[in-house]
C-alpha cells in the first residue's frame, strides 16, 4: 500500500495527546481544596518545577490559529492583566507557601502574543516571578513565544536582562501569497532581523514555528520556505499540520476549503520538508518536530530523557507545571487543571483572591498508568505493555497497522517503523481508553494528517 491510500485510510480525527486524558474526556475536577492540595503535595517533592504564563492579546487574528486569544489594538490592557497574573500567582503561593522553597527549573511565556505587552510590561510581571523563587542551579530555561511583527529590541533586551535564552519565533511559511490568506504579512526580512538581533544579544536557542497544509501551499512554495528557513539555522523547528478546527475557530472559514491540499498533497509537503531537514543536518524529535544536533532537545531524544506535556517537546520533566493566565493548564502527577477561558470570569475569580477553575481532570492509576505508556511512544517510538491482556488488545486494535507495516508488536513492545512515522497519533489510540469507550460520534478532534 503507497502512502496515498495510507493517508486516506488513517486521516481520521484523533487527538494530539499533549495529555491523558484527552481534554473532552476529564471528568471528576478535583475541588478548589484538593487541586490546592495536589499542588501542596507536589511541591514538597525533590526536583525543579515549571511555570506557565498566558498572554492571550493579540493585534490581529491569524486564520490558521487555533490558541484561546483576545484580539485588540489597545495595548492599556496589557498592565492589569499582568497585575491579574500576579495576584494568581499570589493566590498560590499564599495557600501552598510550601512552592516557595521549589527551584523553578522552567519558565515560558506562550498566548496569543507575549510581547503585545511592553519591555516595562514584561519587567514588571517578570521580575517579581524570578525574584521570588529560588533558580534551579543546573538546567534553568525561560524561553517565550513571539510574533516578529511585533518585537523589537527594547524588549529582547529586557528579556535578556531577565535570563531569558530560548526564543520561538511564529514564521508559518515565507510565501506573500500565503500570508495573506493567513492574515499574517511577515516579510522575510522581519525574521531575518529578529534572528540576527536575538543571536547577537546572546539567544543561545532560536525556534521557528513553521505550518504545513495551509491555503494556497504548495510544493513550490513549502520548499521555499524551508530553504529559507535552513539559511537562518535555527536551533529547533516546530513544524506542524494546519489543524482544521472551523467548530472551534470560526476564523477558520474566511478562506475556502478548494484553497487547502488534499491530505495527500499536505502529507508530500510535510515529507518535503523533513526531507529538507533532515539532509542540512536536523534531527527528527518525536512529532512535528526537528532540532539541530547540538541542541538540547536532541540530546535529550540520544539519552532518553525527551518529555512532553501542555507547552510541547522539553528536554527534561518536572512533577509541578503551573498554567497562569486565562485558559491555562496545569499539571501535577494526580490532577489536571484549566483555568477560566473567557476573560472577564478570570479577572473576576482573580479579584475576588480565588483559584480561577474551569475544569479539571483527577487521574485514576489507570489514568496515570496509561498516560505514562503515551508519553513514552511519544517521546521514544516504543512501549513496554503492562501485561499480556494489553498486548493482545493491542495487537487486535492496531492490526491493520501491523499489517501495513506502520507498528510492530514484539518481546512485550510496541514499535513504531519508519513507515508508521506519519500515523503515530492514530497507533497511541490502542492505550486510549477513555476515547474507544466514549465512541464519539460528532469531530472533536483535528484529523491525523
Amino acid at each position: 500500500m503507497n502512502i496515498h491510500e495510507l493517508i486516506r485510510k488513517y486521516d481520521v480525527p484523533v487527538p494530539r495527546y499533549t495529555s491523558y486524558p484527552t481534554v473532552p474526556y476529564w471528568e471528576k475536577a478535583p475541588t478548589k481544596e484538593e487541586w490546592l492540595e495536589s499542588v501542596r503535595h507536589t511541591a514538597k517533592s525533590p526536583g525543579g518545577w515549571s511555570l506557565y504564563l498566558h498572554i492571550p492579546y493579540c493585534e490581529t487574528l491569524c486564520t490558521f490559529c487555533g490558541c484561546n486569544n483576545t484580539i485588540t489594538k489597545d495595548h492599556s490592557k496589557g498592565s492589569p492583566y499582568v497585575d491579574s497574573i500576579l495576584k494568581e500567582l499570589s493566590v498560590y503561593t499564599k495557600a501552598v507557601p510550601e512552592i516557595l522553597q521549589k527551584p523553578l527549573a522552567h519558565i515560558h511565556l506562550g498566548g496569543g502574543t507575549p510581547t503585545f505587552l511592553s519591555a516595562a510590561e514584561l519587567k514588571s510581571l517578570l521580575a517579581p516571578i524570578l525574584k521570588q523563587f529560588p533558580i534551579a542551579d543546573h538546567g534553568f530555561h525561560a524561553s517565550i513565544e513571539v510574533d516578529p511583527r511585533r518585537t523589537n529590541h527594547e524588549q529582547l533586551v529586557t528579556l535578556r536582562d531577565l535570563g531569558f535564552r530560548r526564543i520561538s519565533m511564529g514564521v508559518q511559511d515565507f510565501d506573500a501569497e500565503v500570508q495573506r490568506l493567513m492574515n499574517r504579512i511577515q516579510p522575510f526580512e522581519v525574521t531575518q532581523k529578529l534572528t540576527t538581533d536575538a543571536r547577537a544579544l546572546g539567544f543561545d536557542s532560536v525556534n521557528f514555528d513553521l505550518i504545513y497544509g495551509l491555503a494556497k501551499q504548495t510544493r513550490a512554495s513549502m520548499k521555499e520556505s524551508v530553504e529559507r528557513t535552513i539559511a537562518l539555522r535555527p536551533d529547533r523547528i516546530a513544524l506542524y499540520s494546519l489543524a482544521i478546527v472551523p467548530w472551534i475557530k470560526p476564523a477558520q472559514r474566511l478562506f475556502k476549503d478548494e484553497d487547502l491540499p488534499v491530505p495527500e498533497e499536505k502529507r508530500e509537503l510535510y515529507e518535503l520538508a523533513r526531507a529538507e531537514l533532515i539532509n542540512a543536518g536536523y534531527v527528527e524529535i518525536g512529532m512535528d518536530h526537528f532540532a539541530l544536533p547540538t541542541d538540547a532537545l536532541a540530546i535529550a531524544l540520544r539519552e532518553g530523557t525527551l518529555h512532553r506535556n501542555f507547552m510541547g517537546y522539553t528536554e527534561t520533566r518536572t512533577d509541578l507545571l503551573l498554567g497562569l493566565g486565562v485558559s491555562a493548564i496545569s499539571e501535577t502527577p494526580d490532577s489536571f487543571h484549566q483555568n477560566e477561558k473567557v476573560l472577564p470570569l478570570y479577572e473576576q475569580k482573580i479579584n475576588a483572591g480565588e483559584v480561577p477553575t474551569h475544569r479539571g481532570h483527577r487521574l485514576t492509576d489507570r489514568d496515570r498508568q496509561l498516560r505514562e505508556q503515551i508519553l513514552k511512544f511519544m517521546t521514544r517510538g516504543e512501549v513496554q505493555f503492562t501485561d499480556a491482556a494489553q498486548a493482545t488488545q493491542a495487537k487486535e486494535i492496531l492490526q491493520p497497522m501491523i499489517e501495513d507495516g506502520l507498528v510492530k508488536i514484539e518481546n512485550h513492545q510496541l514499535k513504531l517503523t519508519d513507515a508508521g512515522r506519519p500515523f503515530l497519533r492514530n497507533a497511541c489510540v490502542c492505550f486510549d481508553e477513555r476515547l474507544r469507550a466514549a465512541k464519539p460520534e460528532t469531530r472533536i478532534f483535528s484529523k491525523s494528517i
